[in-house]
């Protein structure tokens, strides 16, 4: 009963009927070849014969004009008496047989000129009459003789039996091995096509580390497993961040929210003036705009890793976003005692110019943040956009403390913030914006040690066509 399931489940493959009907359509084919081949064989000696006879009644015919009905017969007798020899018979108008070396010939058959088969009886080479099959030519001579040559076409039939045999046994050979062919590549399509559903299946259970197995042999099975391999590495990179998101919301966002609450319990326990009442409000709606700020950033990265604003990708001149930025940052900069310039060529990206925007801001803001001088002296930032090779890069500069060659792979996660800019504002969602704006535009995201400070590159590909 295993076997018959195994069996049914086998032919019911898509390789298998893929490899049945090739095979069917083989196997007809070579019968066809084969059949022809038979029959071209056949015509072949056909022809040759019928040509020997045309040759043989002329001689004959000739000898009877040149010698007589005497000589004629003389000739035919001489050569009945050859091994192998043709079929003969010479009759008068009478019908009475003057020479002949076969007997029993068809009714009639010396009554109409032309060729034709026909059986006969002929004695063997031990003397036994035996019945065979002639192709033959009967010919009117002048005075009313009939004459008829023939040639035995058992040769020809042999020739057909010793090309029809082997070329029967090779068909049924051919759909043997091709049908045991066919169970084997099905098994092993089968095996593999086994194997990826195992594997998806411990997929579906909630194993996301699961990938389907190569081979190395380069087929379309591999390339397939090559390619959902990759798929399945980026979506459980996403359900990896999706996770981390969530229990970054549960404990990063608790003491914000925390927070937000006890105020409001507050106000209403201790404010009984307006002017408390305003002052608590004002807090909370600032506190509440923190809020919204980090959502709104945790959404901008998720749609970025995600590559949901590819459709709105289009051409964007990054020297332009650049300027913009600076005059946007240069005053609040000033403010904060910092030196802020800008150094940019013409250079074209193909991308969102909006992400592209804030993710230079959000780097531009740390640098003020985060990257003044220790010493107190007034701090510098540079912007840079420059040209290397097929990349666009931005860069952005300052002269603070910078950061440690060990976090600096941890300052890309989300709310991670280093212990010495715990005091200062923000949700440590800053860069974590920066690499996914880099990863959806098909760039990265460097730090680097600016000798004092800290370099954060972001490197872009630049839009088809080079420079603006």
């Amino acid at each position: 009963m295993l076997l018959v399931r195994y069996a049914s489940r086998l032919i019911r493959t898509t390789a298998f009927k893929l490899l049945a009907a090739y095979l069917v359509v083989f196997a007809l084919f070579a019968v066809f070849v084969i059949s022809y081949t038979a029959w071209h064989t056949r015509e072949l000696i056909q022809n040759q014969v019928a040509d020997d006879l045309n040759g043989e009644v002329g001689f004959l015919a000739s000898q009877y004009r040149h010698g007589g009905i005497q000589r004629l017969v003389f000739v035919i007798d001489r050569r009945s008496r050859r091994p192998g020899s043709s079929i003969y018979m010479l009759t008068n108008f009478q019908g009475e047989v003057l020479a002949a070396n076969v007997g029993d010939l068809s009714l009639g058959l010396l009554d109409k000129t032309g060729t034709s088969f026909t059986s006969y009886q002929r004695a063997d080479d031990n003397g036994d009459v035996r019945s065979h099959v002639a192709f033959v030519q009967v010919m009117l001579l002048p005075g009313g003789y009939r004459l008829l040559v023939g040639r035995d076409i058992e040769e020809r039939d042999t020739m057909r039996d010793l090309v029809a045999r082997p070329a029967r046994w090779a068909v049924v050979i051919l759909v043997v091995l091709g049908l045991a062919g066919s169970i084997f590549v099905t098994r092993r399509v089968m095996k593999r096509i086994d194997a990826m559903t195992e594997t998806s299946a411990t997929i579906m259970a909630g194993d996301l580390s699961g990938r389907l197995a190569v081979d190395g042999t380069g087929d379309e099975f591999d390339r397939l497993a090559l390619s959902l391999n990759a798929m399945l590495d980026r979506i459980e990179t996403l359900m990896q961040g999706l996770k981390e998101v969530s229990d970054n919301i549960a404990h990063d966002l608790k003491t914000p929210l925390t927070r937000l609450r006890n105020g409001a319990e507050e106000a209403l326990r201790t404010a009984h003036s307006e002017e408390e009442w305003r002052t608590a409000l004002e807090s909370t709606i600032e506190e509440s705009d923190r809020l919204i700020g980090t959502f709104n950033a945790l959404l901008l990265i998720a749609r970025a890793e995600a590559g949901q604003a590819r459709s709105m990708m289009s051409h964007v001149d990054l020297a332009n976003i650049t300027e913009n930025v600076w005059e946007l940052y240069e005053p609040l900069a000033d403010e904060q005692g910092v030196e802020l310039t800008v150094e940019a060529v013409p250079v074209s990206v193909h991308g969102v110019g909006e992400l592209l925007a804030q993710a230079l801001s959000n780097l531009v803001d740390n640098a003020i943040k985060y990257g003044r001088s220790a010493d107190g002296a007034r701090g510098h930032i540079a912007i840079t956009l420059t040209q290397q090779g097929r990349e666009a890069v931005l860069s952005v500069a300052d002269r603070g403390p910078g950061i440690s060659a060990e976090d600096r792979a941890r300052v890309v996660e989300r709310f991670v913030r280093l212990e010495a800019s715990r005091t200062l504002p923000g949700s440590g969602l800053g860069l974590s914006l920066v690499a996914a704006v880099a990863h959806l535009h098909d760039g990265r995201m460097e730090l680097a040690d600016n000798e004092p400070g800290l370099i954060v590159r972001l490197r872009l590909p630049l839009k088809r066509g080079g420079v603006a």
